[in-house]
């Protein structure tokens, strides 16, 4: 039991992702504890977090901020340095932008866990930033703005005090860009409500926030070549262009609620991950209902997917290589129970107990 009082903080609320699942189980962990985040949309949150006490930055009074809130990227930093937080004796961070970087308590024990060191600043910058994608204006603003952001993300890094990465692969980018040492905790999979269904349909499935750095495009240009159906799942800012592109056999369905997700990936041939994930919850959902994943020989897939037996990889980011993939999966079976089993190894509850047990050893040692 931790005796300490606790803060929570997030980098926003406006959605439901991998982060937001783990923040959920972080207050369960503390109850009681305030969640200070950037910004938060009202009704875009589980029914565990909107009964949360939610305190957010003065971000949350700028206008046009439900449809622009990117557009405030230079004040996310000085945001997240303004939380009050020296009442707190334990600040744990659920961080992939910014939320790592508030100012404790001298005395106060600092834990982040991270999604990501931030992805645009670092390993995904071009991307999202290539020269070839920004107009005039963006091509003197953007570069000197995200200069300044990758010197404040490396220097704020010094105010945590441990790391907890949700994969290997974001340990070694933690290792990389601030120096320091990370322990793994893989993000939790909701198993008791990801259930394998009864019937199959046709088509094969993309869940994934339409930005960038997921490949989006590439899945798209592959089906609309080869014509075999696909849904994707989702929203973001590149939802108009990648609709233009694609053919009447790619349909994009939005964003869903969460048992009709539970339904697509339960009918689904497949779920796909054409991008470099950080972790990927969402192949891990897929399997939790007994459908496999085709995905990019890269960053996390790599430590939940089982190549010939809970999925396949493609080794590069061209349309032939997927769709050659794509035709060897079409020859291959795989067993539905063996799939899920892998999945029961991420758990929530494994997940709970691993954070658990790695906060009650960090506390211990800080009060001595």
């Amino acid at each position: 039991m931790i005796n300490a009082k606790v803060a929570l903080v997030h980098d926003w609320l406006t959605g439901q992702r991998g982060g937001e699942k783990v923040l959920e189980v972080f207050s369960e962990i503390f109850p009681r504890a305030p969640i200070y985040t950037l910004f938060y949309f009202p009704g875009s949150q589980s029914e565990i977090l909107e009964q949360k006490d939610i305190r957010t930055s003065f971000l949350q009074r700028m206008p046009f901020l439900k449809r622009r809130y990117r557009f405030y990227l230079p004040l996310f930093p000085l945001a997240a340095e303004m939380f009050d937080l020296q009442e707190y004796d334990l600040v744990l961070s659920s961080s992939h932008c910014v939320a790592k970087g508030i100012i404790p308590r001298p005395d106060a024990l600092h834990i982040s866990y991270i999604h990501s060191p931030i992805r645009y600043a670092w390993n995904q910058y071009f991307p999202y930033f290539s020269p070839k994608k920004l107009g005039l204006f963006s091509k003197f603003l953007i570069p000197p703005v995200i200069h300044y952001l990758r010197l404040w993300d490396e220097s704020s890094s010094h105010r945590v005090d441990h790391f907890v990465a949700n994969s290997h692969n974001v340990a070694r980018r933690i290792e990389k860009y601030y120096r320091r040492s990370a322990e793994v905790i893989h993000p939790p999979v909701d198993t008791v409500f990801f259930q394998p269904g009864e019937l199959k349909k046709d088509y094969f499935l993309i869940v994934s926030a339409l930005v960038p750095y997921k490949r989006i495009d590439l899945a798209v240009a592959a089906f609309s070549k080869s014509g075999c159906p696909l849904y994707i799942v989702g929203d973001g800012p590149d939802y108009k262009k990648l609709k233009s592109q694609a053919k009447s056999n790619v349909r994009f369905l939005g964003s869903v609620d969460a048992e009709t997700l539970k339904r697509t990936y339960q009918e689904a041939q497949a779920l796909l991950m054409p991008g470099e994930e950080d972790f990927g919850i969402n192949a891990l959902e897929s399997q939790a209902c007994g459908t496999p994943v085709i995905a990019y020989e890269r960053g996390g897939a790599l430590e939940t997917i089982l190549p010939g037996k809970t999925g396949l990889f493609f080794r590069k980011q061209r349309i032939q290589y997927l769709l050659d993939v794509l035709d060897k999966f079409q020859s291959m079976q795989f067993n539905r129970a063996f799939i899920r089993e892998n999945a029961l190894k991420f758990s929530r509850n494994t997940f709970k107990e691993s954070m658990c047990r790695y906060l009650e050893k960090k506390t211990e040692a800080a009060q001595g």
